[in-house]
């Protein structure tokens, strides 16, 4: 199967510390694919050197066939490749359908004279009303960030995302803090995604939901690539099992 994503000994480092170390991933289209490990592992690293927010030291990105190793991050979200952060930073004092307006907007010069002057609801909807639908957001998107629960915000977060109709998007932690609910609720709307033609890069703690969404997962430990298969298959792993173990233990030894 054809790669969307193509990544090839891919370095990442800060100083003297190399965070990510030849790192190989391929990310088939119209799949959901995980990336794991324990803190530290370098996922978060990994994210933005194939968005932009950081260059590789070495390596190569291949994106739809085109090689986007030095693009900076505005070029990249342009080409189809968006994300999502940790942290959920919205609007607020604008409304859910807004927060997502202002993230579908690819902003030039004219652009930015055209909305001093227009109105948000003088823009096409159609692509804010699939991200809302897609993450089940339309009955909330009227209101503010404010209103809503740390779940529905975190979902937003998402949408955001999605309001461009990226090809493939990468979320970083998108379940981190919901309860078990929210995360089920979450994986729901994320297999609906593959349907609709997005591609996901899913990176998170939450093993149940990678595990029960994900065709495919990587594993990182100290930035180094440590097993590759299918959810079943990563459940039986040995390294894997003995890289999260190791993490809980260094935890309780601390503590």
């Amino acid at each position: 199967m054809t790669a969307l994503l193509d990544v090839r000994g891919l370095n990442v480092a800060y100083g003297g510390v190399r965070a990510v170390r030849d790192v190989d991933l391929a990310i088939p289209e119209r799949r959901i694919v995980g990336l794991i490990g324990p803190n530290g592992a370098g996922k978060t690293s990994t994210i933005d050197a194939l968005t932009g927010y950081y260059a590789p030291s070495s390596g190569s990105v291949t994106f739809d066939g085109r090689d986007i190793t030095r693009m900076r991050a505005y070029q990249r979200a342009r080409a189809g490749l968006s994300r999502t952060f940790q942290s959920v930073e919205l609007f607020d004092d604008l409304t859910i359908r807004e927060n997502l307006l202002v993230a579908s907007q690819r902003m030039g010069v004219l652009r930015a004279l055209r909305d001093l002057i227009l109105p948000f609801t003088s823009h096409p909807s159609d692509d804010i009303d699939w991200a809302l639908g897609l993450c089940g957001l339309h009955d909330v998107a009227d209101r503010r960030p404010t209103q809503l629960s740390h779940g529905r915000r975190k979902l937003v977060g998402v949408a955001r995302a999605l309001a461009s109709r990226p090809k493939l998007v990468l979320l970083d932690e998108p379940a981190a803090g919901l309860d078990t609910d929210e995360s089920l609720e979450l994986g729901l709307h994320l297999r609906l995604l593959p349907e609709q033609g997005v591609t996901v890069l899913l990176v998170d703690h939450d093993m149940g939901l990678v595990l029960s969404v994900c065709d495919d997962v990587y594993v990182l430990d100290f930035g180094e690539l440590i097993a590759h298969g299918t959810p079943a298959e990563i459940r039986a792993n040995q390294a894997v099992i003995g890289a999260y173990l190791g993490g809980q233990e260094e935890a309780s030894n601390a503590a």
